[in-house]
């Protein structure tokens, strides 16, 4: 690989970031929206979730396939391709006239975003090559998630008090169209030596096993467990789960590549990912449904008491990246755990949520945790693994993230809506949704500590050795120059 000049990589690294504060920032303000959009639109507590989760849904399906698309026909042009898609989906969601469109405009994003977030982390994995400045070019990149964090509801508070729940979705335009003329005039294309063919099989099977998880887990609620529909869905996510177990490992390029999860640290980092982003997306979903139908405070203000819990994630990303740079993942990921784990216990045992003082500390508790524990998961899953699939590893990482976003409000909200469905008042129904927090917060900090021992380190480095490609005069072709 060609060197680039420190001034190129920061401007490669400042327009990914943008990317990604695009993709983050449009469920966090469509969160503080929530309560607004469920009066608009009469909608139900499920057709909430499938605002959030047909995003997320669509991103998890389709984050590996365009990873390793990029890698195979060119980062830049998918890049360039899903900047277009996002900034377009979002005009059509502003002009959605009802529930059902704005679903399915909400996807058209979607597909956009699957094409940026795998492909960005793939041009900064290929941009800053020494792993230090890798790990603190990732922690930039995480800050960018505590960004979203602190401005999503503030800014969508106060679109929505003052214009409407429709202009949230014109904060995107024009940090998508500069993302675009930028990345135009800056990002040359790359692509890598030796890409992965086409999966189309393990892409449907992917496609379907998180489909029907989600559309069961958010539906179960009001249809019955038992209903026709509920256990037709369960029996397709078995079978598609073994035909991926089954299909998968006998291609010689797969779609996923197992062998990657033979690493303990990278398979570590996958689950951790699923229980952080779970547990952040529920958190979020259950605060903003709390703060406006409960304390029926306003949009803006809702997003402004959010405020201590984004602002501890901006402060805590970028220090969790040094830390990862200088120490490894070990602290960050049980200072993470430890912090989101205690953060649901407030709420959990204490009713945090019905003392300002507890409130306030459960959401600082939280935005600590969450801040430390992106840098991590993404170092682990890109470190170590053969640039040229790079964005295959990097779209793992990200499928993990969007999974658990997914589950998350998936599961928290079938949760709620189930407790209330029973004639509980909201702080009693989500009670059960708390303890689910609490346990992906015990769950990051156990696997954090079971995956960055001595052992595990190992078995990541086999798997590296293992996963190592004949060597090439050409590293990548196109790469950046100085």
């Amino acid at each position: 690989m060609i060197e680039t000049s420190s001034r190129q990589r920061m401007l490669v690294l400042a327009i990914c970031c943008m990317s990604l504060l695009i993709v983050s920032l449009d469920n966090t303000v469509l969160n503080v929206a929530l309560p607004t959009m469920r009066t608009e639109l009469d909608a139900s507590v499920a057709g909430m979730q499938w605002t959030i989760d047909a995003y997320t849904l669509v991103l998890a399906s389709l984050l590996m396939l365009m990873g390793s698309t990029a890698d195979r026909i060119g980062r830049r042009k998918v890049f360039v391709t899903g900047l277009v898609l996002f900034t377009a989906g979002s005009v059509l969601c502003s002009l959605a006239p009802g529930l059902e469109w704005l679903i399915a405009f909400r996807m058209v994003q979607a597909v956009g975003g699957a094409m940026l977030n795998p492909v960005a982390m793939s041009i900064i994995t290929n941009t800053f090559t020494d792993p230090a400045q890798r790990a603190r070019a990732i922690g930039v990149w995480g800050a960018v998630a505590g960004i979203s964090m602190a401005a999503g509801p503030l800014i969508g508070g106060l679109l929505v008090d003052s214009v409407g729940w429709r202009s949230i979705f014109w904060v995107n335009l024009p940090v998508g169209l500069l993302a675009l003329v930028l990345t135009l005039r800056h990002i040359p294309e790359s692509r890598a030596a030796r890409p992965r063919r086409p999966d189309p099989v393990g892409q449907v099977l992917i496609m379907v096993l998180l489909g029907c998880v989600t559309y069961g887990i958010i539906e179960a609620p009001s249809a019955g467990w038992s209903s026709p529909v509920i256990v037709g869905c369960v029996l397709v996510s078995v079978v598609a789960l073994v035909g991926l177990l089954v299909y998968e490992p006998r291609r010689e390029e797969p779609l996923i590549d197992f062998r990657f999860f033979r690493s303990v640290p990278f398979s570590g980092a996958t689950v951790i990912a699923v229980s952080a982003f779970a547990s952040m997306a529920g958190f979020l979903f259950l605060n903003t449904l709390y703060l406006q139908d409960v304390r029926n405070l306003d949009a803006l203000n809702a997003g402004l008491y959010m405020l201590p819990m984004a602002a501890m994630t901006l402060v805590i990303a970028p220090l969790s990246g040094r830390l990862v740079g200088s120490r490894g993942p070990r602290l960050p990921l049980l200072i993470a755990g430890s912090a989101m784990g205690a953060s649901g216990l407030l709420f959990a045992v204490f009713r945090g949520e019905t003392s300002t003082p507890l409130l306030f500390t459960g959401y600082v508790l939280f935005g600590i945790g969450f801040g430390m524990v992106n840098a991590p998961v993404t170092n682990t899953a890109v470190s170590g693994m053969p640039r040229s699939q790079a964005g295959v590893a990097a779209a793992i990482a990200s499928t993990s993230r969007q999974t658990g976003s997914t589950l998350g409000v998936a599961v928290v909200g079938a949760v709620l809506a189930a407790g209330m469905a029973d004639g509980r008042d909201f702080t009693e129904a989500a009670v059960p949704a708390w303890w689910i927090i609490t346990l992906c917060g015990a769950l990051v900090l156990v696997l954090g500590a079971a995956s960055t021992g001595a052992w595990a380190l190992r078995t990541a480095d086999r798997t590296a050795r293992a996963l190592e490609e004949p060597a090439s005069p050409v590293a990548e072709m196109g790469a950046p120059r100085a």
